[in-house]
């Protein structure tokens, strides 16, 4: 991954992250267990699918991630 490639978004508001770290006002034990919701590359809002398996989320410039 290259500079360019690194995050710039938080997953789960959009916001602008502040030297590729994880978004301080978002980073708690709720939202860790909760899908992404925006593209870290972009901050489109993602199209997210959940199922008791785990969940998939697509950025229509930037493809599909999925839980692990």
């Amino acid at each position: 991954m290259t500079a360019s490639d690194a995050p710039a978004f938080c997953v789960h508001c959009g916001q602008p992250t502040s030297g590729g770290t994880d978004h301080p006002a978002c980073h708690n034990p709720r939202t860790a267990l909760e899908p992404p919701r925006y593209c870290t590359f972009c901050a489109r809002r993602l199209v997210v699918q959940v199922s008791p398996l785990g969940w998939t989320a697509r950025c229509s410039r930037h493809g599909e991630t999925a839980s692990r």
